[in-house]
């Protein structure tokens, strides 16, 4: 009955706007109820064209008001271009390139990637680290770990933070997280014998490292102690390493090198810088135990060279760099300041970044103290056949005098441990 009256009144209704025709369905069937109020009274049809809307009204068309990405992600489901007459032409992205970025937008949700194809999971990585997903401080981090628990040594096997000591003290977890690498460089970070980070060493994460750079980084006997112990007692750690530089830590003495000698597989070995007491002793206890021999020329494995940053996350560690960089930006408006006093005529105090420069003299002046073993310097430099017969009864004279040395101090392994060494590794 209410919907007849409302009808009714508007059928009836005295007004003089025309409303237009209107229309009713019944059974399926449109009939018109009211062909217009100007055609019935006057009798002449008026010809004026039919509006649907009013002047005054208005419509604004909205995607999703709550999100704006939304509206970005829509738009990018094209792929705009320009052909050759100079029109616009967009074609639709094929549909694992939306699902791939899809998730690459939400990949901190990833449960494990453990079994999933490594050609698809670099494509997802690298779809993730365009959009920096991975300098995000906790989403990042927790979507980091899904790649290195999966692939390891692909996400990065080779990582060089020589002299970033800002990006290890805001990066150190997105660091720690790393597995299977293979070269270390931690040169001129001035870390100390109580980093996070050189305890993170002795983890079995990181037992499949070869390579590893310590320069300068104040490093003293107990930072060694405590890097070496699970390799000394535990046969763990970092018991695969090749190359080991701790030179420019002037800290360590002859009771720290004596920690060294647990590293078997060791090949190259720079000790220069450091604070020895009988050069001559330590040189002849290196090359008896573990064969090493000193060299009268530098190495080429200790010119920083052959360490660089190499994975998939290669960018990833730039884009942590850029952005501390880009934290550490606002000091460079000092420069206004020091002007203005030095037009009142003060001084300003001088801050520099100390840098690895700084320590090369105490090198020079306590000498080169690299080592090798010969046999792997001989597969790089042949020899002519006397030169070898000689090298040859020297190393069956070095054999014998290794074994006697192994003899004697398998007498005393049960006096190498200390109550230390025991506290020590009891927090592992």
């Amino acid at each position: 009955q209410s919907w007849s009256r409302g009808m009714s009144y508007c059928l009836h209704s005295e007004s003089h706007l025309d409303t237009g025709p209107i229309y009713v369905r019944e059974n399926g069937k449109l009939h018109v109820v009211n062909p217009g109020a100007g055609g019935v009274r006057n009798g002449i049809p008026k010809t004026r064209p039919f509006s649907l809307f009013s002047r005054s009204f208005s419509v604004e068309l909205c995607m999703n008001r709550e999100d704006d990405r939304a509206r970005r992600q829509r738009t990018d489901h094209f792929i705009f271009t320009y052909t050759k007459e100079g029109n616009l032409r967009y074609s639709a992205k094929s549909l694992f390139s939306l699902v791939l970025g899809y998730i690459s937008d939400n990949v901190d949700h990833i449960d494990s990637l453990i079994g999933f194809p490594e050609q698809i999971a670099e494509k997802l990585f690298s779809a993730a680290e365009a959009r920096q997903k991975f300098t995000e401080p906790v989403t990042g981090l927790r979507a980091l770990q899904k790649f290195t628990e999966a692939y390891g040594s692909l996400v990065l096997c080779s990582l060089c933070l020589r002299n970033r000591y800002l990006v290890i003290s805001e990066k150190l977890e997105e660091i720690k997280s790393f597995r299977e690498l293979t070269c270390l460089d931690l040169s001129c970070c001035k870390l100390g014998d109580e980093h996070e980070l050189l305890e993170h060493l002795t983890k079995e994460a990181l037992s499949s490292v070869k390579r590893l750079l310590l320069k300068d980084n104040s490093l003293s006997d107990a930072g060694l102690r405590r890097m070496t112990a699970p390799v000394r007692v535990l046969k763990k750690g970092l018991e695969n390493l090749l190359v080991l530089d701790l030179s420019c830590n002037p800290k360590i003495t002859d009771v720290g090198i004596g920690y060294l000698l647990s590293f078997k597989k060791l090949n190259c070995l720079d000790i220069s810088g450091t604070g020895l007491k009988d050069v001559n002793a330590v040189i002849k206890r290196l090359q008896t135990q573990i064969g090493l021999v000193h060299s009268k020329v530098p190495l080429k494995e200790f010119d920083h060279s052959n360490c660089k940053t190499e994975g998939w996350a290669e960018q990833t560690v730039l884009q942590w760099e850029q952005a501390v960089m880009e934290a550490t930006k606002p000091q460079d408006n000092l420069r206004s300041r020091a002007a203005a006093l030095r037009f009142y005529g003060k001084t300003r105090r001088i801050e520099e970044v100390v840098k690895c420069t700084l320590v090369e003299p105490e090198t020079k002046a306590s000498g080169n103290l690299q080592f090798y073993k010969e046999k792997v310097q001989n597969c790089h430099l042949p020899l002519k056949k006397e030169v070898a017969g000689s090298h040859e009864s020297k190393n069956s004279k070095k054999r014998a005098l290794a074994e006697q040395e192994r003899e004697r101090t398998s007498k005393q392994k049960h006096l190498c441990l200390t109550v230390e060494d025991w506290d020590l590794l009891n927090t592992y």
